[in-house]
């Protein structure tokens, strides 16, 4: 490929200025020259460089209002914010219609937090800029840091009508739609710019992810596919192409858009976990276990892979196999309460009951409030005899559930099994107010409590 004009002297200046530091001999560039030098080590991130460079740039160039502006932006990087604004009152004297210095001293009050005076310094450079573009990018990121999003939106749009090649302002104006939660105006949006860009990756990528979380799935996969044409090595687009897909269930083309994927990059553990699920479902479970097995190898700390491998087993009814890699995924995240639930299920599935009570227990400590849990849990403490801790299980999980009939039905057998038959009676009458039809569980539950005259004629009662 060969390089422009322009490139070509950029990097002889680079290669010149270079030579003479190690030379140490004093050669004469031009401030533009300079300039570009400067600013291309600030972008490196070579700071002592570019100060070098500044400091010989102004000695050969005293008075150059553009050196002068470079000298600025350092000592703002630098945070010597004092220094930088009195330099730019001294150019303002000079320049009062160089729009630099206007955007600069914005970049001083916005480093202080004070961003409506920033956003009033960029308005006025805007009357001096030939760059709107880039003016009302930085408006846009003003708004932005007072978490005005709709007028942040408004303004990177009309950076967006100057500069439509702007990728990081296209990004900003989806980020705003979004935080804004006006996903179907985006779409529009990016409709609109599609049709004048057609060859815009990024939107065709954009716009498939809206969709996707929109949960148009076709559209989201049209988008996704035209982003893959443009772009045949758009990773990301790839990855998005293959999860719309295995939502619409197409999971052989999901595999090799995943499969692209680990072509493009090395392999990441979230493809082939993705592709291990596919095959299982299409029910090749030898492929199926044999990428949850990449998966973990490629990131054994992967606790999605263990609990994939977990739930393969359990649904194969392997529950030795799968207690050994819930117990590997606990051991990456001890305190995840879907893997103490899986934990507490493949127990009691084996009947190791103590086991699972403990499992339970846990996955309800780490935030688990789901109903099956607090009754599977208690069923469990009712068959290891613990029926005052059932009790107060129970009561734990009425904050939750405050009228239901499953917590009322076991209050009341346990409240009978230990003797308290006021509260017994209390109890069958809330189940039964609740859900005769199902009164039986009182029976499935604690069939000894079920025989007791008292019991019957509650139920008797209610039934007349």
């Amino acid at each position: 490929m060969q390089l422009s004009n322009e490139e070509e002297d950029y990097n002889l200046s680079l290669s010149k200025f270079e030579s003479m530091l190690k030379t140490n001999k004093v050669l004469f560039f031009d401030s533009e020259e300079f300039e570009e030098i400067i600013l291309h080590y600030l972008d490196m991130g070579k700071a002592t460089l570019a100060k070098k460079a500044l400091k010989l740039a102004l000695e050969q160039h005293p008075k150059s209002t553009g050196l002068k502006l470079v000298q600025v932006e350092m000592l703002v990087y630098d945070d010597k914010l004092d220094i930088a604004e009195k330099l730019l009152n001294e150019l303002y004297a000079i320049e009062p219609n160089n729009e630099e210095i206007y955007i600069q001293k914005a970049n001083i009050y916005s480093k202080r937090d004070n961003h409506e005076k920033a956003v009033e310094l960029l308005k006025v450079a805007l009357k001096y800029t030939d760059d709107y573009a880039d003016v009302y990018n930085l408006i846009g990121m003003e708004y932005l840091f007072m978490d005005n999003l709709e007028l942040a939106k408004e303004n990177f749009i009309k950076c967006m009508d100057e500069d439509p090649e702007d990728q990081g302002a296209l990004y900003n104006v989806v980020y705003c739609f979004e935080f804004l939660d006006q996903n179907e105006e985006a779409i529009a949006y990016l409709e609109k710019y599609i049709d004048k860009n057609p060859y815009s990756e990024i939107a065709w990528h954009q716009s498939g992810r809206l969709n996707y979380g929109l949960k148009k799935y076709e559209e989201a996969l049209r988008a996704f596919d035209y982003a893959t044409l443009i772009d045949d090595e758009f990773l990301g687009a790839f990855m998005e192409k293959a999860k719309s897909l295995e939502r619409l269930k197409r999971y052989e083309d999901a595999i090799e858009a995943y499969e692209r994927t680990i072509e493009l990059d090395d392999p990441t553990s979230y493809a082939l976990l993705r592709i291990g699920k596919c095959y299982e479902r299409l029910g090749n479970k030898a492929l199926a276990i044999k990428y949850f097995n990449k998966t973990v190898h490629e990131d054994p700390l992967l606790d999605k892979g263990w609990i994939a491998i977990t739930d393969f087993y359990v649904r194969q009814k392997n529950y030795q196999k799968a207690l050994f890699f819930v117990n590997k995924a606990l051991n990456i995240d001890n305190q995840n309460r879907m893997y103490w639930k899986r934990y507490a299920t493949i127990n009691k599935e084996m009947n190791f009951f103590e086991e699972a009570e403990f499992g339970y227990r846990k996955a309800v400590e780490f935030g688990d409030t789901a109903l099956d849990t607090w009754l599977f849990w208690v069923d469990i403490l009712r068959f290891l005899g613990e029926f005052d801790t059932a009790i107060q299980t129970l009561l734990q999980a009425t904050e939750f559930y405050p009228e239901e009939f499953e917590v009322e039905y076991r209050l009341a057998g346990l409240y009978f099994m230990l003797g308290d038959d006021k509260k017994g009676k209390f109890h069958i009458s809330n189940g039964l107010r609740l859900n005769f039809k199902n009164h039986t569980i009182l029976e499935e539950l604690f069939p000894v409590v079920w025989t007791r005259k008292m019991v019957q004629n509650a139920i008797n009662k209610y039934k007349i």
